[in-house]
């Protein structure tokens, strides 16, 4: 921010955890905060990320007339007029965006193609920052569809570091897991353990990590493996050399400055952009399996269909992990979704579920919450469990188990249908 006030704490930053909340639990602003958001937008120091953002989720999610009278600071009728709009707000978007720019703000979805251009744009160095916050605000709103994530994706391929090309040098069929960047406040992750479970079927482990992005920076995979002393993976050339009991850790920084770039920028936005679902499940190791969650159960089947377009063969989605993560919950309805796409091109997919009678041994009424969990306690469970099979924390070593039931299920149907 331009200046020392925190991104949620700042006018536009208020509106836009108000009103961004999604296309079904969008609210109208109170009146205090439109005013005040009526003064940070003729303010030339608010930020022009928020500024966009902000704009962006009022326009998805549908304007109030109380909300409307914002125009008279853009200009008479621009709520109205979106080429209009956008002139005023992104006058130096290049114009080979306007169309694209245009489109978004009519709530029209894009094709492929369009969603690539924009990608493009959103990776690259183009000065616009407000359109940048706009567009991501207005897809996040309204829901992306898969064929902007497909086109996302392919503009996000090309930001990849020349190490991540087309060749894979893996001696092995490769797992890739995904969890959310941002991790967990009130539990420990089970990650690593994970990794080692899949490597002891015989799979290479490959683990997505990053900064987190937000709303939660207490901590992630990136910081357990940083306390595990890995080495990150640097090259596709470098999958073919011995590695860790828990498999390869791949950062995203060192896959895509340009993606990397783009963790700053969430903090200003505030709300996650399409960004959270898509670095999940980009493909730069050319995995066969990816193992991955989601925090809403309405986006399993949604995870599933993007793992299918980003080339997996199959994929398991976890629902209702402890805080989104890849731990599994023992006292809520957990369980995941399988797909898998045949050497003949079809599709299956099947849902097994935590509370079934054969994981009924690792059910309990309730669960720990841990206050301000620390890496090094994390790493420290982590190794004790890797070395030997337990630990002293008898939740901890229950959730693995069930973890390694559950997951070993879901890659018995996986390997069934692939043969």
């Amino acid at each position: 921010m331009v200046s020392d006030t925190p991104a949620t704490s700042t006018p536009l930053g208020r509106g836009i955890k108000h009103i961004g909340i999604g296309k079904y639990g969008s609210k109208p602003l109170t009146p205090e905060l439109l005013t005040d958001c009526r003064v940070a937008l003729t303010d030339p120091s608010s930020h022009p990320l928020q500024r966009g953002a902000f704009l962006g989720a009022l326009l998805a999610k549908g304007m109030t007339p109380e909300e409307k009278t914002l125009e008279a600071v853009i200009g008479k009728g621009a709520f109205d007029h979106p080429t209009y709009f956008i002139n005023k707000i992104c006058p130096d978007l290049p114009e080979g965006l306007h169309p694209i720019a245009t489109k978004l703000v009519r709530g029209a979805n894009l094709q492929v193609s369009e969603a690539e251009q924009l990608g493009d744009y959103l990776f690259g160095n183009g000065v616009c920052e407000t359109f940048r916050g706009l567009a991501a605000s207005i897809m996040r709103v309204r829901h992306e569809t898969n064929e902007e994530y497909q086109g996302l994706m392919r503009a996000v391929e090309r930001t990849y570091s020349p190490g991540f090309g087309p060749i894979s040098c893996a001696d092995r069929p490769l797992v890739q897991l995904a969890e959310p960047f941002d991790g967990v406040e009130h539990s420990y992750l089970i990650t690593p353990l994970l990794g080692q479970f899949f490597q002891k079927w015989g799979y290479g482990a490959i683990s997505m990590v990053g900064r987190s992005g937000g709303p939660k920076f207490t901590l992630n995979a990136l910081d357990l493996y940083m306390n595990l002393g890995c080495q990150f993976l640097q090259s596709n050339h470098e999958l073919d050399t011995p590695l860790h009991s828990f498999g390869w850790v791949l950062d995203q920084k060192a896959l895509s400055p340009a993606l990397n770039r783009w963790v700053d920028r969430r903090t200003v936005i505030i709300k996650r952009p399409f960004l959270a679902t898509l670095e999940k499940v980009l493909n730069p190791c050319h995995a066969r399996i990816l193992v991955t969650s989601v925090f809403h159960i309405t986006y399993q089947m949604k995870m599933a269909e993007l793992a299918m377009l980003a080339g997996f063969d199959g994929v398991i989605v976890l629902k209702r992990g402890l805080e989104g993560s890849l731990a599994p919950s023992t006292s809520r309805s957990s369980g995941i979704l399988c797909a898998v796409r045949t050497p003949k091109g079809h599709l299956f997919f099947q849902h097994f579920e935590g509370d079934a009678p054969a994981f009924s041994a690792f059910r309990t009424e309730t669960e720990s919450e841990i206050e301000q969990p620390q890496a090094a306690d994390n790493a420290r469970l982590v190794r004790r469990f890797m070395t030997d099979g337990h630990t002293e924390n008898a939740e901890f070593d229950n959730r693995v188990q069930f973890a390694h039931a559950l997951y070993g299920r879901g890659l018995t149907w996986i390997e069934g249908q692939l043969q």
